[in-house]
């Protein structure tokens, strides 16, 4: 398919007068928002613990957590916990952002869209016994 890039916007919950727009990988591939701790520390993000994190070369490492951003993309936007990478890396948007959002990655175009199931706002799926 390539590589999908989305600028997206990011606002501390904390300050809102810390913002910054970066252009972030998309990779369903991935599970969380991952940003460099740069971008972290200019936003002001709270940190609230670390995860284990296993790269495609199967590495396992220990990564710290933060908490409070606000994410906007495509018209639709979300609070999110963040993986810290080391300053430099790049900002990637993984499958828990793409689901919370009801964004999908369109092959053809290698851009994000909205679901096409529910194009004016996210849809939330709950399975279970109904009404």
């Amino acid at each position: 398919m390539g590589k999908v890039i989305e600028r997206v916007r990011l606002t501390s919950l904390f300050d809102a007068t810390k913002t910054r727009e970066v252009e972030a990988v998309v990779d369903t591939g991935a599970t969380m928002l991952v940003l460099p701790q740069e971008v972290i520390n200019e936003l002001g993000l709270e940190r609230i613990g670390e995860r284990r994190v296993r790269y495609a070369n199967n590495q396992i490492q220990l990564k710290p957590v933060y908490r409070g951003v606000l994410l906007e993309l495509k018209g639709r936007d979300g609070i999110f916990d963040v993986l810290a990478e080391v300053a430099g890396s790049g900002p990637l948007l993984g499958q828990i952002v793409l689901e919370a959002l009801d964004l999908i990655v369109d092959p053809l175009t290698k851009t994000v869209i909205p679901n096409p199931r529910s194009p004016d706002m996210p849809m939330v799926e709950i399975l279970g016994t109904g009404l």
